[in-house]
């Protein structure tokens, strides 16, 4: 098969209202949390551009302006740290709003992924393109987004990132069944949202990060109002497998969902400790108090 175009776009919807973090998201958009002395969509940010993708389009809401001056240009406090001579913070400070060609949309109404998705028709146009969800994150270099972008260069089809998770958890995702392809690359024949356990076809479960094809802009336009009248994206992957093949790159490690308290803090604690300016004193500080709370 001959080579595709190349991905130059990714796509980040962060319209989420953050329920499940509330009262902070009340007024801080989730996507602005920190995880260590970052927010967390600045990771996915540069695992992007760290891929290749230049050219990025957030999708917000309403309360979300916070994001847009995180990747803008902050005069004054660039101009204190200049004049402070905190030079290393300026860089960093300066870095944020050089990463890329970032624009900014509004989901005027929530209604869910796959409306999400479909508010960057006009931005991507007639080309293939990357979904990286503000609630995970990567730490893995970009390696799955690189492999994905590969896949989807080689091949001409949409692909999307799996994971294998365990029945009593599967019911939380989009599920697949498939067959194998290639190694750790799968063939997707039907794809569903949130299943039973007993009711799931594999244990493979969609994760956040997908390359489609502009073909998936028709299929979003055609799916219905599922439950909570939100318009689901596994439901245009299903439209779309109906006229053209689906991929799935299988991957084991390096994901954080950023959206579940206890990955957050498992994100903050095991990023923290491969900083070497502040992971020695933080292992230190965790093995004391494991050895505190089983004295206690």
């Amino acid at each position: 098969m001959s080579r595709t175009q190349k991905v130059r776009k990714a796509v980040i919807p962060a319209a989420g209202l953050g329920t499940r973090f509330l009262p902070a998201t009340k007024s801080l958009p989730k996507e602005m949390l920190p995880v260590v002395d970052k927010p967390s969509i600045q990771y996915v940010v540069e695992e992007a551009v760290r891929a290749g993708l230049t050219d990025i389009l957030v999708i917000t809401g309403r309360g979300k302006r916070a994001i847009e001056d995180h990747f803008d240009r902050a005069f004054e406090l660039e101009f204190y740290l200049e004049r402070k001579g905190k030079h290393e913070l300026l860089k960093e400070v300066q870095e944020t709003s050089e990463l890329g060609n970032i624009h900014f949309i509004r989901q005027r109404d929530p209604h869910g992924l796959g409306h999400a998705v479909s508010v960057a028709r006009d931005h991507v146009g007639d080309e293939p393109f990357a979904v990286l969800l503000g609630d995970d994150i990567m730490v893995d270099d970009s390696q799955l987004l690189r492999s994905m972008l590969d896949v989807n260069e080689r091949y001409g089809r949409s692909v999307i990132a799996l994971k294998e998770f365990p029945p009593d958890r599967i019911s939380s995702y989009g599920c697949v069944s498939s067959s194998a392809f290639d190694e750790g690359l799968v063939e997707v024949h039907s794809i569903v949202e949130k299943p039973e356990p007993q009711d799931a076809p594999s244990n493979l479960a969609v994760m956040g990060r997908y390359v489609f094809t502009p073909e998936i802009f028709e299929a979003l336009s055609r799916i219905e109002p599922g439950a909570g009248g939100e318009l689901q994206l596994t439901d245009a992957i299903g439209l779309l497998l109906e006229t053209q093949s689906v991929y799935g790159r299988v991957f084991e490690h390096g994901r954080y969902d950023i959206g579940q308290k206890l990955d957050f803090l498992y994100a903050n604690i095991e990023l923290a400790l491969d900083r070497p300016d502040i992971g020695p004193d933080l292992a230190r500080y965790l093995v004391d108090l494991v050895h505190r709370r089983n004295l206690g």
